[in-house]
């Protein structure tokens, strides 16, 4: 029973990163409920779902090539950067401390995947700042990404907006490429901590791949905004959970 939890939950963490984000929103909670320490799950879930990520910033090289506004290799650099600190900081943390660390995570992930959009939207029609600005920006939203994560990609486009892309497709492109990038930083320093929980990441691992291929036939059939209060409802259940229990 708890391994079919762990596939159905993989499966539409992988749709809902196609389609939305916040697949972690169903990963992570799945994990706990089949036994798995917070810190562990959290390792685990960022394992699972790594190659969906970056199969799907493949998906986006033509318009990752048309990116002209800044500078990628720099803004790649300073997100892998952080991306590791972040994952090391987690590794760092002791297992009590990550549990009453988990609902204030949970709560700021899941408020951030409600109002992002908008607050992000506002941010891109009132400031504009400078590269040099965006990459310390960008370095601080990665060592959070390393870190845990929830709602990485509304800090990502929020922060492209500040700089002035405009172009949404490359946008979302660049997004993928970097949540994809630090997961697969931040699995590095997993893996090498020993924090993985292997048998349950393998499981998740295809079931995240399958549900990512599917995301696009998905796509045409759920409109986004289900979707997202979807996730935005399980954020908010799994954020009370841990604030009665491990608060």
């Amino acid at each position: 029973m708890l391994t079919l939890l762990l596939i159905v939950s993989a499966f539409f963490a992988g749709v809902l990163n196609a389609v939305a984000g916040g697949g972690s929103f169903l990963t992570f909670p799945a994990l706990i409920l089949a036994g798995v320490p917070p810190l562990n799950a959290n390792a685990t879930s960022t394992v699972a779902v790594a190659p969906g990520a970056l199969a799907s910033a493949y998906g986006y090289r033509r318009e990752l090539g048309k990116i002209r506004e800044i500078h990628l290799p720099s803004f790649l650099g300073v997100s892998l950067v952080g991306g590791l600190l972040g994952a090391l900081l987690l590794l760092w943390t002791p297992q009590r401390t990550f549990e009453v660390i988990v609902p204030w995570l949970l709560l700021f992930a899941t408020v951030l995947f409600a109002f992002g959009p908008k607050a992000s939207a506002w941010i891109r029609r009132n400031v504009t700042v400078g590269h040099g600005a965006v990459l310390v920006t960008q370095f601080f939203i990665a060592i959070y990404g390393g870190y845990f994560g929830g709602g990485i990609g509304i800090l990502i486009l929020a922060t492209l907006g500040v700089f002035g892309l405009t172009d949404l497709h490359a946008m979302n492109g660049l997004k993928t490429l970097v949540s994809g990038c630090l997961n697969a930083v931040a699995v590095i320093a997993f893996v090498a901590g020993g924090a993985v929980y292997w048998t349950e990441a393998l499981i998740m691992l295809v079931a995240a791949m399958a549900g990512g291929y599917a995301g696009a036939a998905v796509a045409r059939r759920i409109p986004p905004p289900v979707l997202r209060r979807f996730v935005i409802l399980v954020g908010a259940a799994m954020t009370v959970y841990f604030f009665v229990t491990k608060g």
